[in-house]
């Protein structure tokens, strides 16, 4: 419970070797195989599959945690949030100017290789979490 004496979202978002973010948190919306999902409080259980993308967070204070992950798992059950991922970056974490670097050595390492193109997606989600953030 909140100090609104509302039902909170218990969030924990994790990446292989750390915990990334934990709190409450009023609204997650994060990208599935199927899209976008937001989760509210209430939200009834649920174990999806994500993509490399951008995850938000709104806290019961009202800010906005924005992070970057590569493909993972969500799964919600009574007010519980996790969100599993190989790797994830707060945006505050991410260093812009690398981001770009590594999103050009993606692009000039070829369309046909898949290792290329995941790189390429990370560092999209890399970037577009430190925009949205800003």
């Amino acid at each position: 419970m909140s100090e609104s004496g509302t039902h909170a979202l218990q969030v924990e978002l994790v990446a292989a070797e750390r915990l990334v973010w934990s709190g409450e948190a009023k609204m997650v919306v994060a990208r599935t195989t199927e899209g976008d999902v937001g989760i509210l409080p209430g939200h009834a259980p649920l174990l999806s599959l994500l993509v490399e993308g951008v995850v938000d967070v709104t806290t019961v204070e009202g800010e906005t945690w924005v992070a970057a992950i590569d493909a993972g798992f969500l799964s919600v059950a009574g007010d519980r949030v996790s969100i599993l991922s190989e790797r994830a970056e707060m945006s505050h974490e991410i260093d812009l100017e690398k981001a770009r670097h590594d999103l050009e050595r993606a692009h000039a390492a070829g369309e046909n290789d898949d290792e290329a193109t995941a790189a390429v997606r990370s560092a999209e989600a890399r970037i577009r979490a430190v925009e949205k953030a800003s």
